[in-house]
């Protein structure tokens, strides 16, 4: 099974609609990324790392997985069903 890789807009969308639904400003991720680079990810310029997914995830008080799949529910309305069946597999193969 192949995943439609997401467009840099989709990141920017979710961490968009996070932010505003949580009533945060761009401001308010100084500490960890400038208003400038926030603004450049919502607008999907550039796409972040790992480690920069885990910054932005804690000043938003979501886990950084949250953040991921609200980027990719916007693709794929089955996306969490299909995550938490492929971890199950994952873990079966583990286990056995």
């Amino acid at each position: 099974m192949t995943t439609q890789p997401t467009h840099p807009n989709h990141f920017g969308k979710a961490l968009q609609r996070i932010r505003k639904a949580k009533g945060i400003s761009q401001e308010t991720f100084a500490l960890t990324s400038s208003r400038t680079y926030v603004s450049t990810l919502e607008r999907g310029l550039k796409s972040p790392t790992l480690s920069k997914i885990d910054e932005l995830a804690e000043v938003l008080e979501v886990h950084p997985l949250t953040l991921l799949m609200a980027a990719y529910s916007d693709q794929d309305e089955g996306v969490i069903a299909r995550a938490r069946k492929e971890l199950e597999a994952l873990n079966r193969i583990k286990l056995g």
